[in-house]
């Protein structure tokens, strides 16, 4: 047979196959199924994308506490890590500081290790450090049978007024300074006192060959 004989006649069939009503059906059922797959691919890449955005929203949250400048999931007490108030520890070789502030920087306690009656050497020891933080942080330091007129008299009404729990403190977030001896004790004192410390920074200034040092003591 002529080839091209062979390509009309072999064009001829296919067109009419095509105009039969089962090859109708056939290509209709063909594009029900494929419609049936195309949603079935977008659905499932719908779910897919909700599992990557909760998988994601996981794994943005973090128990740490956030670096300075970053926001953070967590809250203490309904507050933010940006809210909480700040103890400010300074601890010399003489002396330990203790200052808790609001977030706002407004001054909320202050006390020293002078404050608490210790005179001399006895300021630079860690059982003055510690004393002082639990004298900035405890509510009240009467004992325990303390009744209600007692609480009603003017110098332990200040005393509570003067407190960070009394102010209504209870987290707080410790930044250090310095050397001394009462840096750890503070903690602890302010821990010992009723407060929970969720972060401690340590701001010790260091010199990059700065003043020169005075000389060592000679013993």
């Amino acid at each position: 047979m002529n080839p091209a004989l062979w390509r009309t006649w072999k064009c001829v069939l296919s067109v009419g196959r095509l105009q039969t009503p089962g090859a109708l059906q056939i290509s209709s059922h063909r594009t029900l199924h494929v419609g049936v797959q195309r949603s079935q691919e977008a659905s499932e890449n719908v779910s897919g994308l909700k599992v990557e955005t909760e998988s994601q929203s996981s794994k943005d949250f973090s128990p740490v506490p956030p670096l300075p400048g970053q926001n953070s999931q967590l809250r203490w007490g309904g507050k933010k890590f940006e809210e909480i108030p700040i103890a400010h520890v300074k601890a010399t070789y003489n002396n330990t500081h203790i200052q808790v502030t609001s977030h706002e920087s407004q001054s909320l306690v202050r006390t020293s290790c002078g404050t608490e009656g210790f005179k001399n050497a006895k300021k630079s020891t860690a059982v003055a450090a510690q004393t002082a933080g639990i004298s900035a942080a405890a509510m009240n330091d009467c004992p325990a049978p303390c009744t209600i007129h007692q609480l009603l008299k003017e110098k332990l009404l200040s005393f509570l007024l003067h407190k960070a729990i009394g102010k209504g403190v209870s987290h707080v977030r410790v930044v250090l300074k310095g050397l001394g001896p009462g840096r750890l004790s503070a903690i602890k004192g302010l821990t010992m006192g009723g407060l929970e410390v969720i972060s401690i920074t340590d701001n010790t200034p260091i010199p990059h060959n700065g003043c020169r040092p005075r000389k060592a003591r000679r013993m």
